[in-house]
């Protein structure tokens, strides 16, 4: 599995058969130092874990250049249908979607989720995590935006949870060592990315206390360089 970080929480992530989008936040995004063209090139998925404009960001105009089918929960594919998008998936928490290359499921995250303009926001659904299944791949987890809950580990159990993007940058999310406990005490992955950081001045902008808090782990910890490809 190759995976492409262009940062806060969007990743590129690239099998036999299927290129996903997940979260593609380019426009207005300062972390992101990559030809969008280029990023979306040969896309024909995008993931979107919640209804919030730093997630949902170039989603419309990738899905239109490229016929790209969404993928994300109900209210959120409606929305975005009534602003043209076109090729959907709607789903909802706990729900799975085979997409024959791959699978979605779509899982629980401590967050919210609203779209609109000015300031005001109308609820788009929930915010949820999604997990990735692949043939021959590890299991991939992105959380979206969270904070740590217990049930983490019971849905890593029952999905086979291997590799987990997972939100570091606190205000928003939980930080770097609530998200390093929630990696070694619940999730135990194989390996563990960081995202949602260093993109604003407000969240945290390195990921030192995530990075420290897997320190003697059996987790590894994978911080990638933004737009450049690393395999798990």
């Amino acid at each position: 599995m190759k995976l492409t970080w262009y940062g806060h929480s969007a990743f590129r992530v690239d099998i036999d058969g299927a290129a996903i989008l997940i979260d593609p936040f380019f426009t207005g995004n300062p972390a992101f130092e990559s030809d969008p063209a280029e990023a979306a090139k040969g896309v024909n998925y995008i993931v979107v874990t919640h209804g919030h404009g730093d997630h949902v960001g170039d989603t419309l105009d990738i899905a239109a250049k490229t016929g790209a089918t969404v993928i994300t929960n109900y209210e959120l594919a409606m929305h975005l249908a009534s602003q043209g998008l076109k090729s959907f998936q709607p789903m909802n928490t706990g729900g799975t979607v085979d997409l024959g290359p791959f699978s979605v499921t779509l899982v629980r995250a401590d967050h919210s989720a609203g779209m609109g303009e000015a300031g005001i926001n109308k609820p788009v659904g929930s915010a949820n995590g999604a997990i990735i299944k692949a043939k021959g791949e590890k299991t991939l987890w992105h959380m979206g935006d969270t904070d740590i809950f217990s049930d983490m580990a019971l849905l890593s159990e029952i999905h086979g949870v291997e590799a987990c993007i997972c939100p570091i940058g606190d205000r928003f999310t939980m930080g770097g060592k609530i998200a390093a406990l929630a990696m070694t005490r619940f999730v135990k992955p194989k390996v563990a990315i960081p995202c949602h950081y260093g993109t604003f001045p407000i969240i945290d902008q390195s990921a030192d206390f995530f990075v420290g808090g897997l320190k003697g782990s059996d987790v590894e910890a994978i911080v990638p360089k933004k737009g450049e490809v690393f395999m798990i």
